[in-house]
């Protein structure tokens, strides 16, 4: 296709870790391996939520919400992942790049978000445990949670239609091994002032107005623990929050790293390595950290697999 003398566009060569052979088997059985379990781990979760009437309230209604995000941000990613480490020409096509672009974006933003309404959610178990079941009810949840995923949609529609109206005539070698804004901003041939803005503004709403609200919730719960005079009531109290607060700081960590403090020798190294933290490992692990500890949610799946079985 050709526009005033340049050739557009029409498929993008995405990197990989290692042109090793050897190594991209080991890789390919990796990926695989965290990729089945982030979907089954994340599954279980969604189907043990829905099923057990006992964990029908706002903390589990927001961790199933947590989970769907989980295995729509796996399967954006990894599929096209494992797909290029077994074929020759690593490729993407125009469309599948911005249709990814769309679902990568709308995950990430609106996991941010999520978490911002998870801490919301524990701020009032632990501080107002009296009028909880009145500031958190049935309508109250729906409502955060649509308006959590609703932003999050806007927000990634938005870029992508300013991502979609760039010109992309030069190189079309992707340095990363998904599509993602930066990466594509370096490619077009157009201009990207109207792209930057929206990038500086969602970065200050998703990551520093979200991330500065958590933090601010944490700090009264905090406060509102140490008040606490038995060490058994402490400990309760800190646990009904620890696992949430420990999926937010893993997950705000990788994204400070990337974006705020990339490395100098090899950030596009980096930038892979965290990006595989957050869409990947992430997704892995919080199934794991959420339930591990969790009584209530480990009965549930007992209830579940007897009653399959």
């Amino acid at each position: 296709m050709a526009s005033n003398n340049q050739t557009l566009v029409t498929e993008f060569i995405l990197q990989v870790f290692s042109e090793t052979p050897q190594l991209q088997l080991f890789l390919f059985i990796s990926f695989l391996f965290l990729y089945l379990t982030a979907f089954t781990g994340n599954i279980l979760i969604v189907m043990a939520i829905s099923l057990d009437s006992g964990l029908h309230t706002p903390m589990y209604f927001f961790l199933a919400n947590l989970a769907i995000l989980d295995i729509g941000c796996t399967c954006t990613v990894l599929p096209k992942l494992l797909e290029n480490l077994v074929v020759e020409k690593k490729s993407i096509s125009y469309k599948g790049c911005m249709t990814q672009l769309y679902f990568l974006t709308c995950f990430l933003g609106t996991e941010l978000l999520l978490f911002t309404a998870m801490a919301y959610d524990r701020y009032v178990a632990i501080c107002h445990p009296l009028h909880y079941s009145t500031m958190m009810n049935r309508m109250v949840c729906m409502l955060l949670v649509s308006s959590v995923w609703a932003t999050g949609s806007l927000s990634s529609l938005l870029h992508t239609g300013l991502m979609v109206r760039l010109t992309f005539c030069g190189p079309n070698e992707i340095q990363h091994f998904l599509c993602e804004i930066p990466s594509l901003l370096l490619l077009s041939c157009s201009p990207t002032y109207l792209n930057n803005i929206m990038i500086v503004i969602a970065d200050v709403y998703f990551g520093v107005i979200n991330f500065v609200l958590t933090m601010v919730s944490y700090g009264f719960i905090i406060s509102n623990i140490l008040k606490i005079r038995t060490t058994e009531g402490k400990k309760k109290a800190f646990s009904t929050c620890s696992s949430h607060l420990m999926v937010v700081s893993m997950y705000y960590t990788t994204i400070i790293y990337t974006y705020i403090f990339p490395g100098s020798g090899s950030s596009m190294d980096n930038g892979k390595v965290v990006a595989l933290l957050y869409t990947t490992v992430g997704p892995t692990l919080n199934p794991l950290i959420y339930t591990l500890r969790n009584k209530d949610f480990k009965t549930a799946l007992k209830k579940m697999f007897l009653f399959i079985y």
